[in-house]
């Protein structure tokens, strides 16, 4: 079993390496045509904590989840660090990295994304354009073209870790190198967002984490589950209880980072291998 880490213990993630950056900054793979999804009305946004952890349950077909796990298999993969610097939290897993805006816009307009968040329905109700804008943290502009592929196979994890501070927990820093600045996974990002109506492109920010789970324990995958632990409402009040995602095969999954970032891990995968397409939601700043 993976070390556990007390809630309030200050830890973020494990930087990636310059090193590993350049290994995966591959050509733009040769993707599996996003179809047949579903539409944005057969689908909805299910809060699991409102205002900061949404679902998407049936975002991706179980038939489109398992054609791209077998395209995935064949990518150039790297396993992250399994002994952090002092502070870091413990990510083992094997990851892929691309910067691929086509496909960031097939993720986001090809699918039922874009209407779900430019028109998002929460409990049944419509949310107004001031309320959108609170939800998402701005205008929203489409995903983050910094597409990044994720497997953790049988006894890889993520430890428990958080990026910016609360009234609990503290800021984490940017790991930088002499050539590259690396930020968390889960910290806010400026950005230069290509724009589809001029060369120039849109200065953004990321708010929003997307997650989006190709297998489950209808494929053999166990354990993997995504939780979360929110701050207790004052200082010597208890926490609420955890807030668990289990995996569903073609679930995508939005929380909130940066500022507003919850503490969180992947817990251990006991069984089968836990596939993961990650992206950002970006709005303009």
């Amino acid at each position: 079993m993976p070390p556990k880490v007390k809630q309030q213990k200050r830890v973020h993630a494990t930087p990636t390496t310059n090193a590993q950056v350049t290994a995966t900054e591959n050509k733009t793979p040769n993707w599996p045509a996003v179809q047949p999804v579903l539409p944005a009305s057969d689908l909805e946004l299910i809060p699991l904590l409102p205002h900061q952890i949404l679902t998407i349950p049936r975002f991706w077909t179980a038939n489109l989840c398992k054609a791209y796990v077998t395209f995935l298999s064949s990518l150039p993969l790297l396993t992250t660090p399994g002994k952090p610097k002092k502070g870091d939290a413990v990510r083992v897993n094997d990851r892929y990295q691309v910067d691929d805006a086509a496909f960031a816009e097939q993720l986001w307009s090809g699918t039922a994304l874009k209407e779900l968040v430019e028109s998002p329905v929460i409990d049944g109700e419509v949310l107004s354009e001031d309320a959108r804008r609170t939800l998402w943290g701005g205008d929203v502009l489409g995903l983050n073209s910094k597409i990044r592929i994720y497997r953790y196979k049988k006894g890889q994890f993520f430890d428990q870790h958080c990026m910016f501070s609360s009234p609990f927990h503290f800021t984490c820093l940017s790991f930088q190198t002499s050539s590259l600045t690396t930020h968390q996974d889960d910290d806010s990002n400026n950005i230069a967002f290509p724009s589809t109506s001029s060369l120039a492109a849109t200065p953004a920010k990321t708010t929003w984490t997307l997650l989006l789970y190709l297998t489950s324990p209808a494929t053999g995958c166990e354990g993997g589950e995504t939780v979360f632990y929110p701050d207790p409402p004052r200082k010597r009040e208890a926490a609420p209880p955890p807030v668990i995602a289990g995996l569903e095969v073609g679930m995508a999954l939005l929380h909130r980072h940066g500022k507003d970032c919850m503490l969180h891990e992947g817990r251990e995968v006991t069984e089968g291998e836990k596939w993961v397409i990650r992206s950002d939601l970006c709005v303009k700043r």
